[in-house]
C-alpha cells in the first residue's frame, strides 16, 4: 500500500506557519527569538491575509507568503534572509543578498513553502 497523506494533514504545518505576525528582513540566520530582534533591519506585521494555502507543485500542499511592500528599513546592513514568526516560533528561508541603508524602504517579494506528499 502506497504513503499518503491528506491535505487536512499537511496542512498543519502550514497552518502554524500561516499563524505568523511578524515579517522581519535579517542579515544572517537567525537561531531563536531573540536573535530575529539583534539581526534585524526591516520588519512588518503580517496576518492570516498574507498567507494562502494550495495545492503543492507537483504534488502536495504549498503556503504563499504575500509580497510585503516598502518596509521601513531600521538598521544599515547586508540583506540575506526573511523570517515570519509568532514570537515563539519561527520560520527562515534566504534572500537574495541586499546590502540595506538605515531610512530607505525594501520591498520582499512573495515566496513560498512546500511541503510534499509522502514518497513510497
Amino acid at each position: 500500500m502506497a504513503r499518503f497523506a491528506s491535505d487536512g494533514y499537511i496542512d498543519g504545518g502550514l497552518d502554524a506557519v500561516a499563524g505568523a505576525t511578524k515579517l522581519t528582513v535579517c542579515s544572517g540566520q537567525p537561531v531563536d527569538i531573540a536573535d530575529i530582534t539583534a539581526r534585524k533591519l526591516a520588519e512588518s506585521a503580517v496576518d492570516g491575509a498574507d498567507f494562502a494555502k494550495a495545492d503543492g507543485t507537483p504534488n502536495g500542499r504549498q503556503l504563499t507568503i504575500a509580497q510585503q511592500v516598502d518596509l521601513p528599513i531600521t538598521a544599515s546592513g547586508n540583506a540575506d534572509h526573511v523570517v515570519v514568526d509568532d514570537g515563539t516560533d519561527f520560520y527562515v528561508t534566504t534572500a537574495t543578498f541586499q546590502a540595506l541603508t538605515s531610512g530607505g524602504t525594501v520591498t520582499v517579494n512573495s515566496w513560498t513553502i512546500t511541503i510534499g506528499d509522502p514518497t513510497a
